[in-house]
């Protein structure tokens, strides 16, 4: 169905709940089951400064929109969200977390290169999160804003790569086995 035969942006979203469930497959992650559907997308208009929330779930829609400022400004210090009551990154920024991934040289709430260094300093050697990383990597995200503000690139392709995880490190995140 084409979004403008919907009524509201949001039956689109709950038409593809009905399609997951009827048609999609159990896949087993590392978190237990999920039912997946490939390939649904969804649009939305961002007009009127909206932006779609979209859940079954109560959204704590003030912490998202610290924790993505957090990535946007390329940041992997826990005690910048810590300092404005957003707890969601404390369990991985632990002690106890930390050397259970290996990650040993790290300090206590230093997350290492997560999100929002991949995307404001992709491949950027990572060292602590008080580096100060500026002209340093890629800056994914500030090349896609960038792409869109101009009108000759603004539909480029090359703009759908933007990558928050940077392979060499998900072997500490997810326990991969490396040869």
């Amino acid at each position: 169905m084409l979004r403008n035969q919907y009524k509201h942006e949001e039956d689109q979203y709950l038409d593809m709940i009905r399609d997951i469930l009827r048609e999609g497959s159990l896949e087993e992650g590392r978190n237990g089951y999920t039912k997946s559907l490939f390939g649904g997308a969804m649009r939305f208009s961002l007009k009127n400064n909206t932006i779609p929330l979209l859940t079954t779930k109560k959204v704590a829609w003030k912490t998202c929109f610290r924790e993505l400022m957090w990535f946007v400004r390329g940041q992997t210090d826990n005690k910048v969200l810590q300092e404005q009551k957003v707890k969601i990154w404390n369990v991985n920024a632990s002690r106890e977390f930390l050397d259970s991934r290996g990650l040993t040289h790290l300090k206590e709430n230093d997350l290492g290169p997560v999100y929002g260094h991949q995307w404001r300093h992709f491949n950027a050697k990572y060292t602590t999160c008080h580096e100060d990383y500026t002209n340093k990597g890629v800056d994914q995200l500030g090349n896609i804003i960038k792409m869109l503000k101009d009108p000759s690139t603004r539909t480029s392709r090359r703009m759908v790569c933007l990558h928050g995880t940077h392979v060499s490190w998900m072997k500490w995140h997810y326990h991969l086995v490396t040869y």
